[in-house]
């Protein structure tokens, strides 16, 4: 059965909720697919405010989805949860080709990130489509070398700001892939856990140094699937302080929500 975001149940507490792995704040939300270019069609989900502007979109890539990667890894998962409500973002997830979740399957199967370009391209030409603004791509892991290898060239570029990069292991990427990103100019943020499995922060350093506008954060105890509510929030924090300069003042996202939440399952 394919999850349906509208079946999130949402009740008034009585007193401020502290915000939590499993807790969602309000959102319009909805169930999407991405027709690409070679007759597959992707699942994925939308999440925008429930009210007011949305002031930047990010176009989520996730992890392998051979070693258990999808739409719903958990750092994107909070993403949709949350911002849409704490920062005015727009969260667009899919799953890439051959990829299951509880929203679904998407149509043909894993090729290594080849395939994986026209699913990067079906989902910038939705959010191009739906009018959603200031695109960004934001990859973890695999969902990297899909940004580093597609999101600076045509017909991705022209249509997104920049990238975040969560835990990149620059294997599939290559340094040819790093020149296009240093001669577009266009920005691009590498979170980088002080205990990744596969580059870290010394390394990644000195790998990005070929992309004079990257910047290169380490973040001390992080490892490469951030797992724990302190890394997930803080690569969130992070996210929204490169897709709104100066949209949050400079502070953190709220830990508290004063309004009806649900909880989600699993």
């Amino acid at each position: 059965m394919t999850f349906d975001p509208a079946s999130y149940v949402f009740s008034q507490p009585s007193a401020p909720t502290a915000i939590r792995a499993s807790t969602v704040l309000p959102a319009r939300r909805e169930n999407l697919e991405l027709r690409t270019e070679d007759g597959h069609v992707l699942v994925g989900e939308l999440a925008v405010p429930e009210s007011g502007d949305i002031k930047a979109t990010i176009i989520t890539l996730h992890p392998l989805p051979t070693h258990g990667g999808f739409m719903d890894s958990h750092v994107f998962r909070k993403a949709s949860y949350r911002l849409p409500a704490l920062a005015g973002v727009a969260v667009l997830r899919f799953n890439t080709r051959g990829t299951a979740s509880p929203r679904g399957t998407s149509g043909g199967a894993f090729e290594g990130g080849v395939g994986e370009r026209l699913d990067v391209e079906a989902a910038v030409r939705f959010a191009v489509e739906r009018g959603l603004p200031n695109r960004w791509l934001v990859g973890w892991s695999f969902g990297t070398e899909l940004a580093l290898m597609y999101g600076a060239s045509g017909p991705v570029a022209p249509e997104v700001r920049g990238a975040i990069l969560l835990s990149p292991p620059l294997h599939r990427a290559t340094d040819v892939h790093l020149k296009e990103w240093a001669a577009s100019g266009k920005p691009l943020k590498v979170l980088v856990p002080e205990h990744d499995d596969y580059l870290q922060p010394a390394a990644a350093a000195e790998r990005f140094a070929a992309v004079p506008q990257a910047l290169v954060v380490g973040v001390d105890g992080a490892k490469h699937l951030w797992v724990g509510e302190k890394y997930a929030s803080r690569v969130l924090n992070e996210i929204v302080a490169e897709v709104i300069p100066g949209g949050t003042g400079g502070a953190a996202l709220p830990q508290e929500w004063d309004g009806p939440v649900a909880t989600a399952n699993g």
